[in-house]
Order: structure tokens, then sequence, then C-alpha cells
């Protein structure tokens, strides 16, 4: 299988570059990681409600620019469908077998995502109703995966 994970913006903070790429290379032994980061806009902390949609929208081009028609895409959102670790790992273990084998992850910059994004979207999913930064997600989300991909093998993990 091949993992993307596409996020707005560079992670500076060396406890998260950290953390990604202990997880990047434990899945390596599980599927192909692929990380693509694409420029976020600089906003300033009071944006109009048209201001803040035009920033989601270029970033949200960007995002989309990385995305090929054949590949399901898994956006992070608040709104999305929560899962259970198993059910997680269910959808990966589903996604494999109808044939979907290459999935892409999408999380949004400070702002959100873009409705165009979202639209593209196969799947919402949502690992909480309150708002993390996107580095911290993007830790979460490949420790679900990993953890996703060990409960398919079978393999010991915490509960």
């Amino acid at each position: 299988m091949r993992i993307t994970v596409i996020t707005v913006g560079k992670i500076k903070e060396k406890f998260f570059t950290d953390a990604i790429g202990e997880y990047a290379k434990r899945l390596s032994k599980y599927c192909t990681l692929n990380q693509v980061e694409v420029p976020d806009e600089k906003a300033p902390e009071t944006l109009s409600d048209k201001e803040m949609e035009q920033i989601k929208d270029k970033e949200g081009e960007r995002i989309l620019a990385k995305i090929k028609d054949s590949q399901y895409v898994i956006t992070l959102e608040i709104k999305g469908k929560q899962l259970t670790s198993e059910e997680l790992s269910e959808k990966l273990a589903d996604l494999g077998l109808e044939g979907n084998s290459d999935v892409v992850f999408v999380i949004g910059g400070s702002l959100g995502l873009a409705d165009a994004v979202m639209k593209r979207s196969n799947f919402a999913l949502s690992f909480s109703k309150m708002t993390f930064p996107h580095q911290m997600m993007k830790v979460v989300l490949l420790e679900q995966i990993y953890r996703g991909f060990r409960i398919i093998k079978g393999e010991p993990y915490h509960k």
C-alpha cells in the first residue's frame, strides 16, 4: 500500500520532526510513505471571512495539485467520522482489498481545508471535535496508521 500525507506548512519543531521520523521509519515495514508539504499562506491574526476563504482556497489549490485522480483521499476534518483504531485499521484493509492501495491523507493549515479539497475527499475522518495544531495531528495520524497496520497483521499493540 502507498500512503501519502499532505500537510500545509513546514514542520519546524524538532520534537515533532523526530516523532514523525520515528513513525515514518516504523511504517516502512508496512507501506510506502510519501510526505508532502505545501506552502502555507501567511495570515494575520485578524481576518475577514472572505480573506480566510481566499487563504484556504490558495492552500487548497496547492493541495489539489498534489493529488492524482486515481488516489483515494481521506481528509482530516472536525466534522468527519470518528473511528476507533480498529475501525481505521479495517478501513485501510478494506481500501486495499477494493483496489484503493494509493491513499492520501490531507491535513489542512491553521484555517482548515478549502471547500474544493473537502469536495475531492472520498472520506472525512475526525480524530476529535477539538482543534489541534497540524504538526501534532501529523504525529497522531502517523501513529494511528502504524497502529492500524499492526492490527491488520495481528501484531501486538497497546490498547
